[in-house]
């Protein structure tokens, strides 16, 4: 500075008053935002105190200004934050510019104060290093003060200034304008939406079962995985199903209403059907939102009884999900090399040994709650869930049996599943 202080003089800025203290004020929030850090600002400030540079009282309005300044630094910090990021940036930024103008306006009085405490302490008149320490120790402490009870206001500004970024809703891929020109690519169109709204679910029900996409999909020893898997992942699952799932099976109920306008009555019966599959899909995801509960709770419980048994539900669940989803190849095509067949005998099979688990469940049950291994609260939700993933099963196996299938008796099959489900549903409730 004593170099320096020749060929750019602060003392040559000084203004009296309070025009003065808020030039200082900018000018020592700029050369923060420039360094990126107060520290460095206060350093410069000592040492032009030190050369003569500015006085006193200019140098408080400078930290005043640092203070204000690295504030910035937390604003670009929260541009690739999200909004509770940028909700704290902006308390932060506001906390500091109010005790700011606080102080200026109440300059004196701090002043006044510091002198009070220097003499107190023992701090030395011109130990200006110790009284800007004061200072700064009585600026936060003033803000504190005054902040502390706009807590909540301020919280609601912010909340309402910076709102909650509104979730992404899935778009479908298939249903557009041309495909109403020909009946057969309307329902192609249909089918491969329905294939692409389970995708969609998979991510979905495989989060809420605590379960990634990778360990149902790649797993060679799925019940080892989930044995070992405690887990819990982070899903609102109802903000998924509102922008995931709704959406897209709204928009395949409005393009299959609109079709039958369009397109001979002959293929009625096709859209009905994927009609159908599609909301076994949705249906699929409101049990899972049912079960997401207690699966969470008790797959990490110290209980190993209660914790094996959701264990199975969720092997059950995932095990259905996996072989449906072998049924389509990456982009949505039946793999040509697959069975249809034999693989929906195979997922019948899975649904039909529901029953027989379902009376296996009751005896452990009753068996568990004599030997007080679970409780008596466990013991219901455990029964209740098993009805829940039972459904979820069973909706699953309509959704493949509809989608994969053609010909009237197949129809037939399909409604027929359809009964079961609604006649164990009604066993359930």
């Amino acid at each position: 500075f004593e170099a320096f202080k020749d060929s750019f003089d602060l003392a040559a800025l000084a203004v009296p008053g309070y025009p003065g203290l808020f030039l200082f004020a900018a000018i020592g929030a700029a050369a923060t935002v420039v360094m990126q850090s107060s520290h460095a600002t206060l350093v410069l400030i000592l040492t032009a105190l030190a050369a003569g540079q500015i006085t006193y009282e200019n140098a408080l309005a400078l930290a005043i200004g640092a203070n204000i300044g690295t504030t910035i630094t937390a604003i670009i910090g929260s541009l690739s934050a999200n909004v509770e990021g940028k909700r704290l940036a902006g308390a932060h930024l506001i906390f500091n510019v109010v005790t700011g103008i606080i102080a200026i306006i109440f300059i004196y009085q701090f002043m006044t104060a510091v002198d009070a405490v220097a003499g107190w302490t023992g701090i030395a008149e011109d130990n200006y290093t110790m009284k800007l320490a004061v200072f700064h120790t009585l600026f936060n402490i003033t803000g504190v003060i005054v902040m502390v009870p706009l807590i909540h206001r301020l919280a609601g500004f912010l909340t309402n200034y910076l709102p909650a970024e509104t979730a992404e809703t899935t778009k479908p891929l298939y249903l557009h304008e041309a495909a109403f020109e020909f009946p057969e690519t309307a329902l192609l169109a249909v089918k491969n939406e329905t294939i692409h709204l389970y995708h969609k679910a998979f991510e979905v029900m495989s989060q809420g079962i605590n379960l990634r996409e990778s360990q149902i999909l790649e797993s060679e020893d799925l019940e080892a995985v989930i044995e070992a898997d405690r887990e819990v992942l982070d899903i609102d699952l109802g903000e998924h199903y509102e922008t995931r799932i709704k959406v897209l099976y709204n928009e395949i109920v409005h393009f299959i209403s609109r079709s039958h306008s369009s397109i001979p009555s002959m293929y009625s019966e096709d859209l009905y059907r994927l009609r159908g599959a599609a909301a076994g899909i949705v249906e699929s995801v409101k049990h899972v939102k049912e079960l997401r509960r207690n699966i969470t709770t008790y797959m990490v419980s110290d209980n190993d009884t209660i914790r094996k048994e959701y264990n199975k539900l969720r092997l059950k669940m995932a095990t259905v999900m996996r072989e449906v989803y072998k049924l389509e190849d990456k982009s949505g095509n039946i793999e040509r090399d697959v069975d249809v067949a034999a693989s929906l005998k195979q997922l019948e099979d899975l649904t039909a040994v529901t029953d027989l688990t379902r009376r296996q469940l009751h005896n452990r049950v009753n068996d568990y709650i004599a030997k007080e291994t679970i409780t008596s609260h466990m013991a219901t939700s455990l029964s209740n869930d098993f009805g829940y993933s039972d459904q979820t099963v069973r909706a699953l196996y309509s959704y493949a049996n509809s989608l994969f299938i053609t010909g009237e008796d197949e129809v037939e099959d399909t409604d027929e599943n359809e009964e079961v489900a609604e006649e164990m549903a009604h066993e359930v409730a």
